[in-house]
């Protein structure tokens, strides 16, 4: 997340991604980026005249100033549930400290804080594969971040599930996963304290591939029968990282443990069946296998959440179709942050769903399709519009020369 800041604002621990303003006939030479790593670098930047940068938070060490992030609201719009946070070091979210916040506003905290998290889990993974034990502290802490913002705006965090990037697929798919999960346990009803737990437990239910031949999950190709095997050790392997680790809860253990079975007993690793899944193992079941659908792996294209859904439907023996009929009003058939095309040539992006009628979101269009260029802006309802524009297709952006991630950040930032 690239943000500008005057130099006044500059604080160690920060990365800068370049200068963006400098005093008239001021000649400075610095490094193009870097980490600002002590209080000098700030004071000799602003002698030699430098009055605005432009710094990357994904890459800091430092969270969003505080200016920037929302102010805790006076009054509030009731959710459901009550809070319980794992970290000790700040107040305790509970369910009057939340307000519907503006998408463009928490947008800005959320994309942040995926871009940190991302990072974080990254190398954390990478930790694990040498040996290493898991990192709860931190993972607690990305998995609370994430539930704060989803309490906040859902439709921030979820827009940004929809970033493919084969090449970090499977920490990726991690973080998605527990981001799908807060999303779809708060729409459930849970209350804040089980939807931390369950983001947290999605956040870990792959932390066993870390253990298994790195060489079989980047294989291009089909897996053999014993690479597969190999690869469905996953979860004994995490099991066995998770026992006995702090702030871990018997209904975390159970669904990182079953979100593989399956309501017919064809799933694994011990091939149970619908009597013996709880109803948030359930949820994992559901949000695994559509976050892995829409993803780009290294093997595969990620498929677009249309046709995720429709296989959810399609497997009635295998997942609870009740649960998967409220996933689908929970996430929307065109979720926000999708682009879509229209009937009048025209590329959109859908910026808020449509629980009563989702074929027909509120969209924003930016693009004809046509000529191939931008136009101006426009912020079209579907289920009011005159002109019957409707939806024909779903899109990643790619055959226009788009780039999502550019996309997201140029409509939904404010």
């Amino acid at each position: 997340m690239l943000i500008t800041l005057p130099i006044n604002e500059l604080k160690p621990g920060m990365y800068i991604e370049r200068v963006s303003r400098q005093a008239q006939g001021a000649s400075i030479k610095i490094k193009t980026r870097g980490m600002v790593r002590e209080p000098a670098i700030i004071e000799r930047l602003a002698k030699e005249g430098v009055q605005e940068l432009i710094i990357d938070f994904a890459q800091s060490d430092v969270s969003i100033p505080k200016h920037l992030i929302p102010a805790k609201p006076s009054a509030h719009k009731p959710v459901n549930g009550a809070s319980q946070s794992v970290r000790t070091d700040r107040p305790k979210l509970g369910e009057r400290d939340f307000v519907l916040a503006p998408l463009e506003q928490e947008f800005l905290i959320a994309s942040t804080c995926y871009d940190q998290s991302l990072g974080k889990i990254r190398a954390m993974y990478h930790d694990l594969t040498s040996g290493m034990q898991v990192n709860m502290s931190l993972l607690s802490d990305i998995a609370d971040a994430i539930v704060d913002s989803v309490f906040r705006n859902p439709d921030a965090m979820a827009a940004l599930t929809l970033l493919r990037d084969q090449s970090s697929y499977t920490w990726r798919h991690m973080l998605n996963c527990a981001i799908l999960c807060a999303i779809f346990a708060r729409y459930l009803g849970y209350e804040i304290n089980k939807v931390r737990q369950m983001a947290l437990a999605a956040l870990l239910h792959d932390i066993g591939l870390a253990k298994v031949p790195q060489g079989i999950l980047s294989k291009p190709g089909k897996l053999t029968d014993i690479e597969v095997k190999a690869v469905r050790k996953h979860v004994a392997l995490g099991l066995g990282m998770l026992k006995g680790q702090k702030h871990i809860t018997s209904m975390m253990l159970e669904m990182v443990v079953n979100h593989h079975e399956r309501l017919d007993g064809s799933g694994y690793p011990r091939g149970i069946s619908a009597d013996k899944l709880s109803r948030e193992a359930r949820v994992l079941s559901i949000v695994d296998v559509y976050a892995a659908m829409i993803a780009d792996k290294p093997y595969k294209k990620g498929e677009d959440p249309i046709s995720a859904l429709r296989y959810l439907l399609s497997q009635r023996e295998l997942f609870d179709q009740a649960l998967v009929q409220r996933f689908i009003k929970c996430v929307g058939i065109h979720p926000v942050g999708t682009l879509v095309q229209l009937t009048n040539e025209r590329l959109a992006m859908v910026i808020q769903g449509n629980e009563d009628n989702p074929i027909k979101p509120k969209v924003r269009v930016f693009y004809n399709t046509m000529h191939r260029h931008h136009i101006t802006t426009k912020d079209i309802d579907l289920s009011l519009n005159k002109d019957e524009i409707k939806i024909v297709a779903s899109t990643d952006g790619s055959q226009f020369d788009l780039n999502l991630a550019r996309l997201l950040k140029e409509h939904l930032l404010p």
